[in-house]
């Protein structure tokens, strides 16, 4: 021993030889063995010496006797990993850890070489927020999977979600609401993200019609590339007085590329972000943003991984989580409809 740390990792028997019991009695305390007439004060004198002694139970060797890993597996798209996603992910992190189970995301990345994470970890359960491939899911059965969503039957998948789109949904209904009669979506210019601003433009497409507005001009916008200082321009100079973006740092390109425009936001041109990120407020002008019910969502995406890797039957639809317009000094009424001396 240094410094009173054991040099080898704790097991059942240690517990076991320092109390002068069985490593059978042990072992059915330590894992909660249904059917045994252990008494209770064994029971506490087992759990007391094990916290003693530090024991933690080895996940690999109770996988190898039970069949389970209690792990599940999370595919995701090579996507950056933003706000939204990282906070999303840690909540639904705790949820599952609060249930027993690891939760591991594996990203893919196009023309990636290195062996698929599901061989190694041959996981209870795998979901994808995109589509499964046939090749892979063919990979994960070679292995033993069975429990994989969606399911050969369902393309359902987080990005057709309603909440994923929920969003911008949100921000025409509250550009409308200010007066604003063209709007114009800037998408992301991210290929990695393109099926979710698709599907965000065209949930605004579809909201705008059922407003009456003029179809929208929805064009990629990289934050990075200067691209938003023309959009700004070509959009101030056909009538468009608000943007809906699809994420913040978007927001946040376009906001600038304005006020460099010598375009006042939002008397000129109003912008709406997506996510609420944390420097949304802190800007000058703070920016609008959509905040996503994103602890129901993660309730949720646990609940669905709980019930595939314990082989439940499955919701038959998602919630319609909420989204949430979060207005600032980025949007407002466009000046030709502001009253007299406003």
């Amino acid at each position: 021993m240094a410094g009173g740390r054991p040099t080898h990792r704790v097991t059942a028997a240690d517990v076991a030889r320092a109390l002068g019991i069985s490593r059978a009695t042990v072992g059915y305390v330590l894992n909660n063995t249904p059917g045994q007439t252990i008494s209770a004060a064994t029971r506490e004198r087992v759990l007391a010496e094990a916290a003693r002694q530090g024991y933690r139970p080895h996940r690999a060797a109770q996988a190898l006797a039970s069949g389970r890993s209690m792990i599940i597996l999370l595919v995701l798209p090579d996507w950056p990993v933003g706000h939204s996603l990282q906070r999303s992910l840690e909540e639904s992190t705790q949820l599952l850890d609060d249930a027993g189970y690891s939760l591991v995301a594996h990203v893919r990345h196009e023309g990636g070489r290195a062996r698929p994470l599901w061989e190694s970890l041959n996981p209870d359960a795998v979901i994808g927020w995109t589509p499964i491939t046939a090749e892979e899911r063919a990979s994960m059965r070679a292995v033993g999977i069975t429990r994989i969503l969606p399911t050969d039957q369902e393309e359902r998948t987080f990005l057709a979600s309603p909440t994923l789109t929920a969003g911008a949904r949100a921000q025409v209904e509250h550009l409308h609401a200010l007066g604003h009669r063209r709007i114009a979506f800037a998408a992301s210019a991210d290929p990695r993200v393109a099926l979710m601003s698709e599907g965000r433009a065209a949930a605004a497409q579809e909201t705008a019609a059922r407003l009456g507005l003029a179809p929208m001009d929805v064009r990629p916008v990289d934050p990075r590339d200067g691209g938003a200082l023309e959009a700004v321009r070509d959009w101030h100079r056909s009538g468009v007085t608000g943007v809906v973006a699809h994420q913040d740092d978007i927001a946040l390109a376009l906001m600038t590329a304005a006020l460099r425009s010598g375009l006042s936001v939002p008397d000129d041109l109003s912008v709406i972000g997506h996510d609420d990120s944390p420097f949304a407020e802190l800007l000058f002008p703070s920016m609008s943003s959509v905040r996503l019910d994103y602890a129901g969502l993660s309730r949720y995406f646990a609940d669905l991984a709980l019930r595939l890797a314990e082989d439940r039957p499955l919701p038959e639809t998602a919630p319609d989580f909420q989204a949430t317009v979060v207005p600032r000094e980025s949007t407002g009424a466009p000046r030709q409809v502001r009253a007299p001396g406003r």
